[in-house]
């Protein structure tokens, strides 16, 4: 298979209210973005993930789509979004933005049609009473009543009525979406909840709404689609247990890479990442597609905070939120992960705020969460939040140079010793650690394949097609490091030609 673009690259995570915000109302926009395109050029990243930009009543962060074919006036114009593609392309930077086929949201045309004339209904999921006794996703009943007695199904939140995909209104809405985006030169789709949108009411397998069969023929549509055009690609939001229907997706007619939740949510323990890496390739490599590496996005704690705590897995059922965590241990942790994930075979996508080593904030005063997490479960989840706070940029206080008002969402006031200015001032910082680790990955990583070293139980080492090797010690005690002719990077200090635990090296 030829090498393209997105086989290797390294993708960087913009939740843009929480990025830079340009014209001073305390969320980012395009205009911050924009103004901060070559912080992530400089950083070395060769595309860009967006979360929903288009305009939305904000049920659930931007989730709730109200119309995919504008953008929200919060974050500026359609125009505005044309020329931000057109900049990112001169810097040699691919876009990437979400599409949420499983959802609209309540604000959109069609819902409110929906709700004047009942002839137009079958667009979603509505009847006369209940189909089911399905619980929301986000807490709480999976059906609402309108006004005129009926009910429709919401698999998330009440403002976010799920699609009826039997309906070829739908198919061919998404279709002319997917079109509109691909002509203003957007390079990737990213599917939210991708494994959705068939709904089975009797039961079905294994809950009446994941992965049934007839989501991949929706997708090979979208394949066919997207083919029309050049070097264009879709990735699924696809969290499989089972890496037999996760690779469903995967096939030569359908997406072209998935997120890799597995690797995510696996424990800061040698076997089980190893078991999650060798896994991810043996499911990759036969459908020659390329793996994806993610060690935090804008739905997970930060990857800092959860190596901290003695429980270092994730899972979104059981979230911990405000467990105790030894930060400077998660600390060490995250950077010699960070330098693992860069150097395995595929892509690796960074979320804004991973490369400045920021913390989970937990200390969010309830009346000023916005997940609608916290609310369905009636405060007993506090929800993504804390992952979501706007970037630190400079300044020795609020709001960190993010913009010229107070942010959207507080900021602890000790980021001050975590902004991008501090961290650009200090070689030995995440950020520093990042943009060079992301220079070498440029040379000498991305696509290919590994070969394992072994160099005892509590060490993962690996050599790539370059000649760089990768070893990170998750033992308590330093290791020898093995024959080799300089060394490229390290996580931490080493103690001569030993590598001391929680720490991870790239040699030559």
């Amino acid at each position: 298979m030829p090498e393209t673009w997105w086989r290797g690259a390294a993708i960087y995570q913009v939740y843009l209210r929480s990025f830079a915000d340009g014209n001073g109302d305390g969320t980012g926009d395009l205009a911050g973005l924009r103004a901060r395109l070559p912080y992530i050029a400089d950083l070395g990243m060769n595309a860009i993930w967006l979360n929903p930009w288009y305009p939305s009543p904000m049920a659930d962060g931007g989730y709730d789509v109200a119309d995919y074919r504008d953008i929200h006036p919060d974050f500026g114009t359609l125009a505005e979004a044309e020329e931000f593609i057109n900049e990112a392309h001169a810097l040699g930077i691919k876009v990437i933005i979400d599409v949420v086929p499983n959802h609209s949201s309540v604000a959109s045309e069609w819902f409110q049609e929906a709700l004047r004339d009942p002839s137009k209904r079958d667009r979603f999921w509505f009847a006369d009473e209940p189909a089911n006794e399905w619980k929301s996703i986000f807490g709480g009943p999976a059906w609402s009543q309108v006004d005129d007695g009926q009910w429709y199904l919401h698999l998330f939140d009440p403002g976010q009525p799920d699609f009826n995909w039997t309906n070829p209104e739908v198919h061919q809405e998404f279709h002319d979406v997917l079109r509109f985006w691909f002509d203003r030169g957007v390079d990737g789709i990213r599917i939210d909840s991708a494994a959705l949108l068939g709904k089975d009411f009797a039961g079905g397998d294994p809950d009446g709404y994941t992965d049934l069969p007839e989501v991949h023929e929706i997708y090979r549509s979208w394949r066919r689609l997207s083919d029309e055009y050049d070097q264009r690609i879709l990735i699924g939001e696809v969290w499989f247990a089972d890496q037999e229907r996760f690779a469903s997706y995967l096939r030569p007619d359908e997406m072209h890479t998935a997120f890799n939740f597995d690797f995510l949510a696996a424990p800061w323990d040698c076997a089980k990442l190893r078991a999650s890496i060798e896994q991810t390739l043996a499911t990759h490599i036969p459908l020659g597609a390329p793996p994806t590496w993610v060690l935090s996005n804008h739905d997970v704690a930060r990857v800092v905070t959860r190596y901290g705590r003695a429980e270092t897995s994730w899972d979104h059922g059981e979230r911990r939120d405000g467990v105790p965590s030894d930060l400077e241990l998660g600390y060490r942790r995250s950077r010699a992960a960070a330098l693992l994930a860069m150097a395995l075979p595929g892509s690796i996508y960074v979320y804004q705020g991973e490369e400045l080593g920021l913390p989970e904030v937990d200390a969010i005063p309830d009346e000023l969460r916005q997940d609608p997490m916290f609310t369905r479960s009636g405060g007993t989840v506090p929800g993504r939040d804390g992952c979501r706070v706007p970037m630190p940029w400079s300044g020795e206080e609020p709001p960190f140079g993010f913009g010229a008002g107070d942010t959207w969402m507080p900021q602890p006031a000790d980021w001050r010793k975590l902004t991008v200015e501090t961290q650009e001032a200090d070689l030995g910082s995440m950020l520093n650690l990042y943009r060079t680790a992301l220079t070498i990955r440029r040379e000498h990583l991305g696509d290919g394949s590994l070969t394992w070293l072994d160099l005892g139980p509590q060490v993962l080492a690996f050599t790539r097609e370059s000649g760089l090797t990768c070893v990170v010690n998750f033992g308590p005690d330093p290791v020898r490091l093995p024959a080799h002719g300089r060394l490229l990077l390290a996580s931490g200090s080493l103690d001569g030609d030993a590598l001391p635990a929680e720490t991870a090296v790239w040699l030559a």
